[in-house]
């Protein structure tokens, strides 16, 4: 297969590094024909009012190239796990869906409705939904390689699942993502899939200690996901030594 399109993973500037907020849901299975139903996708993400106007904003970066980042991301996401299932002797099920969404409450997932600004992975209906506007805007001012983390990360509970991985705390369960990401993100550059540009990974780990719980979240709590020393150690462990420290098994 080609290298994608946009073969490149960018991120210049972090002016929003700090609000980014990765949320994963997830929910308990739901009964078949409970899940979020089929072919009511939403629109993928456009332009706002909040962000036309945005001075951080450059303009280099359009739409339908963020549309293409989320294709690619997903692609080669599941060209990359396909390839660990088959090498493991198993079969692979990719996601059902990938959803954007623009308003709250528009996609729910086992009952709960997801929230702005974050991006989940859903037991119950086995999809990937994303606040367009908020992605969109993270893409615009951080760069590709942000979208290439948020698929890897919520791809990789997906993945959690199809293994019956299910640690005691949620902080477990985020750490070993954050590692699942960074290999497949490391994997497909050393494969030829993915290109890095000088600086990317500097960058990007930045981007990772922006996303750190608060000082003081005590690492036992429900939805904790690391300190910003833990989520870059962990993305980096799996950038550089691909599944082994992710501990699959």
């Amino acid at each position: 297969m080609p290298v994608p399109r946009r073969n490149r993973l960018v991120m210049p500037a972090l002016a929003v590094a700090a609000a980014i907020a990765l949320g994963c849901v997830a929910a308990p299975q739901a009964p078949a024909g409970q899940g979020e139903p089929a072919g009511q996708r939403k629109p993928a993400a456009t332009r706002t009012a909040d962000t036309a106007d945005d001075p951080d904003i450059d303009g280099t970066d359009t739409v339908e190239e963020f549309q293409g980042d989320v294709g690619d991301a997903r692609e080669i996401a599941e060209e990359y796990w396909q390839k660990q299932f088959k090498r493991s002797g198993l079969d692979f099920q990719p996601i059902a869906e990938l959803i954007p969404y623009g308003a709250k409450k528009q996609v729910g997932c086992g009952g709960q409705a997801l929230g702005l600004n974050n991006a989940a992975y859903c037991s119950a209906g086995d999809f990937i939904a994303y606040d367009a506007n908020w992605a969109f805007a993270a893409f615009r001012q951080i760069g590709d390689a942000f979208i290439f983390y948020l698929l890897g990360h919520e791809y990789a509970h997906a993945i959690q699942r199809r293994l019956g991985i299910q640690k005691q705390f949620t902080i477990q369960q985020e750490l070993q993502a954050d590692c699942m990401a960074g290999a497949y993100i490391g994997d497909m550059q050393k494969a030829g899939r993915l290109r890095l540009a000088d600086g990317d990974l500097d960058e990007l780990a930045a981007g990772l200690e922006a996303v750190g719980d608060d000082p003081g979240q005590p690492w036992f709590a429900e939805g904790a996901h690391g300190t910003a020393r833990q989520r870059t150690a962990a993305f980096s462990n799996g950038y550089r030594r691909s599944l082994s420290p992710c501990k699959l098994s």
